[in-house]
């Protein structure tokens, strides 16, 4: 019998990098999977034998349109993923309250609105597991440690953090469990925007900020997406019964110097 048999996951922002590796995770250790992006990523969910739809994570509308899908088609939820974001590399006095509020909306609103949207679900479910059922958030090592040059990114997983440690302590009751996971950078697409972000604001090149950035991590190297799909499952499971408001930080060393 797999971990995750006769579970039901969602997982936001699942179209490519930590959103679709945190997918094929969770398929693998025996989760039905449930996949959204703006738009639907149909060929992964077919692969996964899952299902997948289109969702904006900051529309409170398409929150709940989402959880009455996984209601008719799937039964319910047990693991909710919390992984869409963007990423802004720019200085504060270059950065818009505009570019603020959209960064923002993705990163932070989409993580409220989910988890506000998904108790029902996540309660009515939570006693058929040892563990209860589970909420994912995906911050970051930018939501533990400052950067030049990325406060409103770093602001945005910050509160993520916190967040996260706050619903934890008010969903114990209902047994959901609330985490977050906080990467280093990962190979992944928007790794590559943060290696262009170096590159733009020390005037290298990009294969030399590629290097500054892997030798920022004690392991020398940047992760990969299946690194942080490994630690999705782990916290879905019942081996992280006992874990709650917790940050799992999966960095290559980044955070501990």
């Amino acid at each position: 019998m797999s971990e995750l048999d006769g579970r039901i996951a969602l997982v936001t922002g699942a179209s490519r990098g930590i959103g679709e590796a945190a997918a094929r995770a969770l398929a693998a250790a025996g989760a039905r999977v449930a996949l959204t992006d703006l738009s639907a990523p149909t060929g992964l969910a077919s692969e996964l034998g899952g299902m997948a739809r289109a969702q904006d994570v900051t529309s409170e509308s398409d929150w709940a349109e989402v959880m009455e899908w996984l209601k008719a088609e799937a039964g319910g939820l047990d693991i909710l993923v919390n992984n869409a974001g963007i990423l802004q590399m720019k200085p504060i006095s270059e950065t818009s309250l505009e570019e603020w509020r959209k960064l923002h909306a993705v990163n932070v609103e989409g993580v409220f609105l989910g988890t506000k949207a998904a108790i029902p679900l996540l309660a009515d479910r939570a006693p058929k597991w040892k563990g209860g059922t589970s909420i994912i958030n995906m911050s970051s090592i930018m939501g533990l440690v400052g950067g030049a040059n990325s406060a409103c990114y770093n602001a945005s997983k910050g509160a993520v953090r916190i967040f996260s440690k706050s619903a934890a302590l008010e969903l114990a009751p209902m047994r959901i469990r609330v985490n977050s996971i906080h990467p280093g950078v990962i190979d992944t697409a928007m790794g590559s925007e943060v290696i262009e972000g170096v590159s733009a604001a020390t005037g290298v090149g990009a294969n030399e900020a590629r290097d500054q950035i892997a030798a920022a991590h004690a392991l020398g190297s940047m992760g990969e997406a299946s690194d942080i799909g490994h630690a999705v499952a782990y916290l879905a499971s019942d081996k992280a019964a006992f874990m709650t408001g917790s940050e799992m930080v999966v960095d290559g060393g980044y955070t501990a110097g």
